[in-house]
């Protein structure tokens, strides 16, 4: 039993609440920046409430693009960041989950050799490997496409590990009554295995989607067309001009839009999180 003391209590909940004010006062300055105009913004003396310049700041971000060095619309951009983000996430959970169940349930030679070649190129960090993938990428003829985008980013170590893990914490009286009930590898696979793993697939679901929405670098090389580019790069263009001032309450504008998506792919696979929690259980 954990004693509860009242000053104890205390302590704790005044260093989460300054832990939540230090996350959340920039996130709120961006959200009261975005709704002034770029005097107010720029000039120093922005207050703390909402401005009058909403509705106008936003419907030009999304629908008409503010930056002279980004002219395309956060729309569009809102899309390409989130089919890439949603094909890497379904993409690794693909293809870590069969390559875990390769490993952990069936017998062929190196095959613990195979699973330590996997985990060793987590070693192997993405700059070490950029060249020759961007190579194969452009002789594939995929740059500016969303397969340029996805494919090169599908692989995951790390996703074939935490299944892998998982795996072997499954019974085996699973597997023996499954043989007795004819069921075979896809059978048992579909049957038992992928409904146990529901909780592991939401979870990686959401650090995978946060991972590929936040990509940077390999959109920046593969991408050359303003209608193929992500919202991260899109953002870094509005603070980059030369001759002006960057039109801030867009960038801010573009920025809280941009942390939409991953906040509701939070909620909702938190609520699946707990669901598979509770079949579990059962």
């Amino acid at each position: 039993m954990v004693e509860h003391r009242p000053f104890t209590d205390f302590i704790a909940y005044a260093i989460l609440t300054l832990g939540v004010f230090i996350v959340a006062f920039p996130v709120y300055l961006a959200l009261i920046a975005s709704t002034h105009d770029a005097a107010t913004v720029v000039g120093g003396h922005m207050p703390a409430s909402p401005g009058s310049q909403t509705l106008e700041n936003y419907y030009r971000a999304v629908f008409v693009g503010g930056s002279r060095t980004s002219r395309e619309p956060v729309a569009n951009m809102l899309i390409n960041s989130f089919v890439s983000a949603i094909g890497i996430a379904l993409g690794k959970i693909f293809i870590s989950i069969l390559s875990a169940y390769a490993v952990v349930y069936f017998r062929f030679p190196f095959r613990k050799t195979a699973f330590w070649i996997i985990f060793i190129t987590l070693m192997l960090p993405v700059e070490v490997r950029i060249y020759p993938t961007y190579k194969v990428v452009a002789d594939l003829k995929m740059l500016d496409t969303y397969a340029g985008l996805i494919l090169p980013l599908i692989a995951s170590a790390t996703g074939t590990l935490l299944f892998r893990q998982f795996f072997m914490t499954v019974p085996d009286e699973l597997l023996e009554a499954s043989r007795i009930d004819g069921a075979g590898p896809f059978r048992f696979f579909w049957d038992t295995l992928l409904p146990l793993s529901i909780t592991t697939i939401a979870a990686l679901f959401v650090i995978q989607f946060i991972y590929g929405w936040n990509q940077y670098l390999w959109p920046l090389l593969i991408t050359t067309k303003d209608s193929m580019q992500t919202i991260v790069i899109g953002i870094k263009k509005m603070l980059v001009t030369s001759d002006e001032l960057a039109e801030w309450q867009l960038a801010m504008a573009t920025a809280v839009l941009a942390m939409l998506p991953p906040v509701a792919v939070v909620i909702f696979m938190q609520r699946l999180f707990v669901r598979g929690l509770v079949q579990t259980e059962k």
